[in-house]
């Protein structure tokens, strides 16, 4: 992190800079160019360490409120730099932030708590996700960030892409889309030198086969879902354009503030009764930011922007996700997955709250200090619950960016 401040996260820009500095310092080594722009016109950077094939390709910013990956993604291309044997018949190319409109919306620079965090708050609704609305769109009708990252796929064909995800609480874990034997070892041995809790139970991974803790491979398709209602399928989503090519792509989640509860693998002692109440609670929280909307939307005057589409788009989840929780078995009857889905079903409402909250306050709406109150209430709920500790920054983009070092090199078989 050598070009970047450490007591933050550093904005789009700010990336793009470093990437700058990076190709300047290196021109016969590194390239940087423009590969598109996003809904609202802001360019697409992609900073390439090499020419050769095969190819690893790692994805920044896909998720405005997961900022751990851009300076996650600077520390590999400058470990990439500096060592040599890394770019031993690899290239390597970094897409700095896959979703800039989204970025600008999100406003994190250095949270002090949950509610800070929420404060400015942004995820788009699914279809308005570069690496999503595939899952959710016709071909036609998909966003200029995605077909921009799957021609950067069909231009590269990485044998790997890498995408960088990060949770708000919790712990880390690893989405496969196919398996990388040996990565679990490194994976692990990072975390815990670290202090990062492993995630076993990821409601995100329901039902995934694992081939070590907190390494998720998904299900072939075909196999069915572990939440019916959700609209969404990570195997229509960019994550499998690469296998078009023969790659996989591995997505890393690093949590900002760390919970050693999702860890525990000992069995629940009701975890169907417990999943029933957890859908109970997630339909009073929906309906109670449900209600906020309903009274404010004759004052909106038809307001429609993409924090009150996205809140919209978590309110809509709300009843079917509620009902696979109380009508299916649970994927898994550990305590570490229930904590995930009461983690889920805290994070849903509350920010569908957060993003209403921030509308409201545009218009000097008078249901925003209800809400106020409702996000301040339920983060310090959601931190007391998990037990809350902040991870500090350089410990949550090292243990990322160690994470897709050793994916690159387990993927072709050269482990370190």
């Amino acid at each position: 992190m050598g070009l970047l401040p450490v007591l933050r996260y550093p904005t789009p820009a700010e990336l793009l800079l470093a990437a700058r500095a990076l190709a300047a310092h290196r021109p016969g080594l590194c390239g940087l160019r423009q590969v598109g722009v996003s809904r609202a016109g802001r360019p697409l950077h992609l900073l390439s360490v090499g020419r050769t094939r095969p190819a690893v390709l790692v994805v920044a910013g896909a998720h405005a409120n997961e900022p751990a990956g851009g300076p996650a993604l600077l520390a590999v291309a400058e470990r990439v730099l500096g060592e040599r044997e890394l770019r031993r018949d690899v290239s390597w190319h970094f897409l700095l932030c896959a979703d800039p409109d989204g970025a600008s919306l999100h406003v994190t620079p250095a949270p002090r708590s949950l509610f800070d965090y929420h404060r400015g708050f942004f995820r788009p609704a699914a279809s308005e996700q570069p690496e999503w609305a595939p899952a959710m769109l016709p071909p036609g009708r998909l966003p200029p960030e995605t077909r921009a990252l799957t021609r950067v796929i069909d231009e590269l064909r990485p044998y790997l892409q890498v995408t960088l995800h990060g949770t708000d609480l919790g712990g880390s874990w690893v989405q496969l889309t196919k398996d990388v034997p040996g990565l679990a070892e490194p994976f692990a041995k990072s975390a815990a030198e670290l202090r990062i809790p492993v995630e076993t139970g990821a409601s995100d991974a329901a039902g995934w086969p694992a081939s070590g803790p907190g390494v998720h491979v998904m299900p072939a398709p075909g196999a069915g879902a572990a939440y019916p209602s959700m609209p969404d399928d990570a195997r229509s989503s960019t994550w499998y354009h690469a296998h078009r090519y023969g790659g996989l792509t591995a997505v890393v989640e690093v949590p900002m503030w760390a919970s050693d509860l999702v860890d525990d693998p000992l069995p629940h002692p009701d975890p169907a009764g417990a999943m029933r109440w957890l859908g109970t609670r997630l339909l009073r929280d929906g309906r109670e930011v449900e209600r906020v909307l309903t009274e404010a939307l004759p004052r909106l005057d038809g307001a429609d922007g993409p924090l009150l589409r996205a809140a919209r788009w978590a309110l809509d989840l709300v009843p079917g996700l509620a009902a696979d929780w109380a009508g299916t078995p649970p994927a898994d009857d550990s305590r570490a997955y229930v904590g995930s889905v009461d983690a889920f079903g805290r994070r849903l409402p509350l920010r569908a709250a957060a993003m209403l909250l921030r509308v409201l306050r545009e218009t000097d709406d008078r249901g925003a200090q209800r809400l106020e109150d409702l996000v301040a209430r339920w983060s310090e709920s959601f931190a007391e619950r998990f037990r809350a500790r902040w991870v500090p920054l350089e410990d949550q983009v090292e243990h990322q960016s160690r994470t897709v070092v050793a994916a690159a090199l387990h993927a072709r078989g050269r482990p370190a």
